[in-house]
């Protein structure tokens, strides 16, 4: 909500505007009034809505007409006050002041209106008839009231509706007869993130949640009984009863729906605005910037990941949406789970980022490893898309950066020689045509046959998959690097370890790794690995001064790790551990890696613990 709210009092002279806001400060009727009252405050401790409050008044004698619509330009909302015994008063209403607020005000963003007609103790009839086809006319006029200064009738309300006009407004929520198309969007996200099962209607236990969650108490079971009650005797889809007792009764979409148009019809839009803004949104109907991108602090050289709880929550959301229970979610399933978003945030090329069933559809481990890899390339991202899930909400916590651990810097890990970071990245590098796309697609167990199936347009330069290093599951992520020898950006050199892949096969490809290690990784303390691509075909004699074994054995790397993905059966990832290993311990990659044991006791826990890995996801998945 607002931090406070400035109220404009207008209208034509002798109608009673500066005797209103004398008669609400002092609270009786004034015997001398002056042309015009001083602005006035009123502290927040003593409005409804606990917002500091102040009150402009409006004098044509004593101001300008620049004045005037400086005025009109800062208020949050406008009064326009008419004299009921004063036919010309309201007349001017239309003809002068609605179009002059109109014509200094924004078309998309009007400041809404009250009517006040003033001095109700002159007369006995009221001004209602003539002013209703007005506010029918006119969508930014949010009530009307009649009061009097003299008595002192309805003088608190008067300013209760003009705070409540600002604070809850109307015009965002509701047009004359229907809520209007951006509302029920909003609602309905609210609904299907409240919607814990996805079964499509709220349960007792999923309503009692949303109560406590908007209003921080639960609804006593006279209330939800009465509640479903109001919304079954109004429409007959309102709520799913199958014949049951009304302790068993659930409240569908158009029953949600229905309760909030209740609540706009009845006046009671606090209730409606306390469940928008509870859920992120802003006055316009906008996911608040400050609700989907909170303030998290990235010091230099450290990275991000999701921490237990907000892998706990991805699991509940794939579970959530996993209909079949097949361990993977089909495209219906993934266009389900993001009707949240705005946008569909996943394309085409996610399929080829992480691991796949056999039918294309992303398993468990993909979802779980496309979440990871946003969080660490993008976590403004990642916070973003958190924020449409309602993680916040769903985990009762103050913001989706808690679901966000900030590793440590990466030179105290190599001081300390550990680290408890869980994601390491891998920059491939090599010349066109060595076999880097096939490397990282192959990595998410996808041989050559099934590589050339993939289409142009729907390739990655990133996977992403697990891997099991002394029995710790970590995750490796590949990123292609683009063949430009002249220039490689920060980004291109920023990871844990460098992998150099030249194809065995054409002798002018190990040239450009080479390069590419002498100018850029010779003097870092980046791990590299040379991989001799394509091992599967005749090994040519490389142009260059030493063989590839020559140059490792010079510079002190590893000997060449022989590869290829023109098999028939999933490839080997026995270097993919190995790569992990180096990025996780990259102080001992010119010592104790060089242990073929070390190797083999790192590809024989990244075997075992693939496999429990998954019996165990299926062991919980059968227990639900």
């Amino acid at each position: 909500m607002r931090k406070d709210v400035r109220i404009l009092l207008v209208g034509e002279p002798k109608v009673g505007k500066t005797s209103l806001i004398m008669s609400l400060v002092s609270e009786e009727f004034p015997d001398d009034v002056p042309l015009r009252a001083e602005e006035i405050t009123i502290p927040a401790d003593v409005t409804p809505e606990r917002v500091p409050t102040h009150i402009v008044d409006y004098s044509e004698a004593e101001q300008s007409d620049e004045q005037l619509y400086q005025e009109i330009s800062k208020a949050n909302v406008i009064c326009i006050v008419y004299s009921v015994n004063n036919k010309k008063s309201i007349e001017k209403v239309t003809s002068h002041w609605i179009p002059l607020i109109n014509d200094r005000t924004d078309k998309d963003s009007r400041v809404p209106l009250i009517l006040v007609g003033n001095k109700s103790d002159l007369v006995e009839h009221s001004s209602m008839e003539t002013i209703l086809p007005i506010m029918n006319q006119y969508s930014d006029i949010e009530t009307c009231v009649e009061c009097s200064a003299k008595n002192l009738k309805n003088i608190s309300e008067l300013f209760y509706y003009a705070q409540k006009a600002v604070l809850h407004p109307t015009g965002p929520l509701y047009c004359p007869e229907e809520m209007k198309p951006s509302c029920i969007k909003s609602l309905t996200r609210i609904f299907k993130v409240s919607d814990l099962d996805n079964d499509g209607i709220l349960n007792d236990k999923e309503l009692n949640f949303f109560q406590r969650t908007c209003f921080n108490m639960p609804l006593a079971p006279q209330a939800l009984e009465d509640v479903k009650n109001v919304v079954r005797k109004n429409m007959t889809d309102g709520v799913e009863d199958n014949g049951l007792n009304l302790s068993k009764v659930r409240l569908t979409l158009k029953g949600f729906l229905f309760l909030h148009t209740l609540f706009i019809q009845r006046g009671r839009h606090e209730t409606t605005w306390t469940v928008l803004r509870r859920f992120g949104y802003d006055d316009d109907l906008e996911l608040h910037q400050e609700y989907l991108f909170p303030l998290l602090k990235i010091p230099a050289d450290c990275t991000t990941e999701l921490n237990h709880n907000a892998y706990l929550f991805l699991q509940s959301v794939f579970d959530k949406h996993d209909k079949d229970r097949d361990c993977a979610l089909s495209p219906e399933e993934v266009k389900d789970l993001f009707k949240v978003f705005p946008y569909m945030p996943w394309g085409p090329d996610v399929n080829n980022t992480v691991c796949t069933n056999d039918q294309g559809w992303i398993t468990y481990q993909g979802y779980l490893s496309q979440w990871t890899l946003t969080t660490y390339l993008d976590v403004q991202r990642c916070l973003e898309y958190l924020g449409y899930l309602g993680y916040s909400i769903i985990c009762e916590q103050e913001s989706q950066a808690a679901a966000i651990t900030v590793t440590r810097n990466k030179r105290i890990d190599l001081q300390k020689k550990q680290t408890q970071r869980s994601v390491f990245r891998c920059n491939i590098l090599g010349a066109r045509g060595s076999g880097k796309t096939s490397f990282l697609q192959a990595f998410l167990g996808r041989n050559l046959l099934k590589q050339r199936k993939i289409r142009e347009d729907h390739k990655s330069f990133y996977s992403i998959n697990t891997t099991y290093v002394y029995g710790q599951e970590k995750y490796l992520l590949l990123h292609e690097v683009m063949p430009d020898f002249d220039f490689l950006s920060e980004e291109d050199l920023a990871c844990d370890v460098v992998c150099l892949v030249y194809d065995v096969n054409n002798p002018r490809s190990f040239e450009y790794c080479a390069k590419v290690y002498k100018q850029y990784f010779m003097d870092s303390k980046t791990p590299c690995m040379m991989i001799a691509s394509k091992s599967d075909l005749h090994e040519a004699r490389q142009h260059y001064s030493l063989t590839p074994l020559d140059f490792c054995r010079k510079n002190k790397l590893h000997p060449p790790q022989p590869w290829t993905c023109n098999t028939v059966d999933t490839p080997n990832k026995d270097l993919y551990t190995k790569l992990t290993t180096m990025a996780m311990y990259p102080h001992m990659a010119q010592a104790d890696l060089k242990s073929s044991t070390f190797w083999l006791r790192a590809s024989v826990g990244a075997t075992v613990f693939a496999v429990l890995g998954f019996a165990m996801y299926r062991a919980i998945l059968k227990q639900r």
